[in-house]
């Protein structure tokens, strides 16, 4: 007899959910495209370029560089005088010079700081230009990324294969923007408060969350400053998916794997902070207020009009937003199909919404700071190449899997997870995620973890046979053929990894 009930409890919790509300997710309209460099024979060139100019030495290649960097000067000090628009041939120029330049670099190691001082120069001139031009207009964002991101691409790309000795810091100041807000020092910098910190988790969802848009970006992760101005100590309210929105020490911030940060400052010349001044201090203030006063779920849906949820970005656009500051000047897209079929399967129901790394792109904020080391940013570009053909294999119709075995415990999991929010406390299957979502969470991080693990043993065995470090359109070749070939063997193995992955 109890045999028979445990059988008939079993079977009961095996019923699948219900699709329908993932295909009706699906089926939203959603503006936009995906973006796309097809410049795939450029990079091999630019590959190529690289070892040829390591061939030829820094003798041969220093005068080009001299020539290109001139050439950027006088660009930029021309941009520095003036409002350009944002389709004029001066950006498509810099940007050819900033990958014309790039290969050349390795073989004149010394010379990547005074490339590295260039670039950083576009961006921020880039982002003092883009004030004043119309961000929903998909060119405007096109241009943009083109600049911001792929610069930041070809600057790491070098960083990875110049010898130790003459990669950069980990901290690489930006603009210096003042602000009359209190202060406290992070990672060897003043941040103030209503400063905004953009991250990059070290989890397989993180690199889900900051590749899974219309816009590939760095960042998976948002929170806001808050800092006291008697003790000057610093609060960090974030939004995480196993706890909602929460109040952290800046130490328990720093403890989480971060393989970057980016301090971002709202403008001080804004006419809403030229008017007051304690206005990013008061933003602060609110978001700390609602974290503290009552319990604010995560918004697995990714709506950023529902005031009862916050994702991260909300944690920063509601605070904002309560002062008649609009972040996001230009919101996100997901209209990718498959990408849109796996999200939703993780719950997210809401395609036009706001990524942390689209956070970057918005005029109104200044780039203080960025850290990343060396080890960061292979994990990153490891991490990120994993994601790119998975998110690759979904666009063909792989399916987003889970171990449909697991069901009935994991929903017995569920109940327990809901008895520990009804108290207060937090649950193995974090609140506002089903059963199912958190297996499908599973499967996903199993699934990359082994890519990866095969991922990096192919880039050591490049490495020794190449003599450099495998560039990231390369990674992103050999996970391709670890997907479409050993890889799917190896993954239909059972799956053992935790459900809760944080965001960060």
């Amino acid at each position: 007899m109890l045999a028979a009930v445990l059988v008939s409890g079993y079977l009961l919790l095996s019923i699948p959910e219900s699709e329908i509300p993932i295909e009706r997710a699906v089926s939203q309209p959603v503006a936009g495209e995906p973006f796309r460099w097809n410049q795939d024979e450029v990079w091999s060139a630019l590959e190529a370029e690289m070892t040829d100019s390591r061939s030829r030495g820094c003798a041969g290649v220093d005068p080009g560089i001299e020539r290109n960097l001139r050439e950027m000067d006088r660009s930029l000090e021309d941009l520095a005088h003036r409002s350009a628009r944002p389709e004029e041939a001066v950006f498509g120029e810099l940007e050819s010079l900033v990958f014309q330049t790039a290969p050349w670099i390795p073989a004149c190691p010394d010379r990547l700081a005074g490339f590295s001082d260039r670039v950083a120069r576009l961006r921020m001139e880039l982002k003092r230009q883009s004030l004043h031009w119309d961000m929903g207009d998909p060119d405007v964002r096109r241009t943009l990324y083109r600049l911001l991101y792929g610069s930041r691409g070809a600057i790491e790309e070098i960083v990875l294969q110049v010898p130790p000795g003459h990669a950069p810091p980990a901290l690489i100041p930006g603009k210096e923007e003042p602000s009359a807000t209190p202060w406290a020092a992070l990672l060897g910098i003043r941040i103030h408060s209503g400063d905004i910190l953009v991250s990059r988790g070290g989890a397989a969802t993180s690199a889900l969350i900051a590749r899974g848009n219309d816009f590939p970006g760095n960042f998976s992760h948002v929170a806001l400053v808050h800092v006291d101005p008697k003790t000057h100590l610093a609060s960090i309210v974030e939004a995480h998916i196993e706890r909602g929105v929460a109040v952290s020490s800046l130490e328990d911030y720093v403890r989480d794997v971060k393989l970057r940060v980016m301090v971002l400052r709202l403008r001080a010349d804004l006419a809403a902070v030229a008017a007051d001044p304690m206005l990013p201090h008061r933003a602060a203030e609110y978001a700390l207020g609602q974290a503290r006063q009552s319990h604010i779920p995560y918004d697995f849906a990714m709506d950023f009009g529902d005031s009862g949820r916050w994702f991260c970005s909300e944690v920063a656009s509601a605070a904002y937003g309560r002062f008649g500051v609009r972040l996001w000047m230009g919101v996100s897209h997901i209209s990718s199909p498959g990408l849109r079929r796996w999200l939703a399967g993780f719950g997210v129901r809401h395609f036009t919404t706001q990524e942390p790394s689209d956070l970057e792109y918005d005029p109104q904020l200044a780039v203080v700071a960025e850290w990343r080391d060396l080890e960061a940013l292979r994990a990153d570009h490891l991490d990120n190449a994993v994601t790119e053909v998975m998110l690759e294999g979904a666009e063909s119709g792989d399916p987003l899997d889970h171990d449909a075995l697991l069901l009935p415990p994991a929903r017995l999991v569920k109940l327990y997870s809901r008895g520990l929010n009804a108290v207060g406390r937090v649950g193995p299957i974090p609140e506002g995620m089903s059963a199912t979502a958190a297996l499908r969470y599973r499967w996903y991080t199993r699934r990359h973890e082994r890519i990866k693990a095969a991922l990096l043993e192919a880039a050591e065995h490049f490495r020794r046979r190449q003599g450099y470090e495998p560039p990231y359109w390369k990674l992103v070749e050999m996970a391709r053929e670890l997907r479409c070939t050993s890889g799917r063997a190896v993954l239909q193995q059972g799956d053992t990894s935790r459900s809760g992955e944080n965001d960060r």
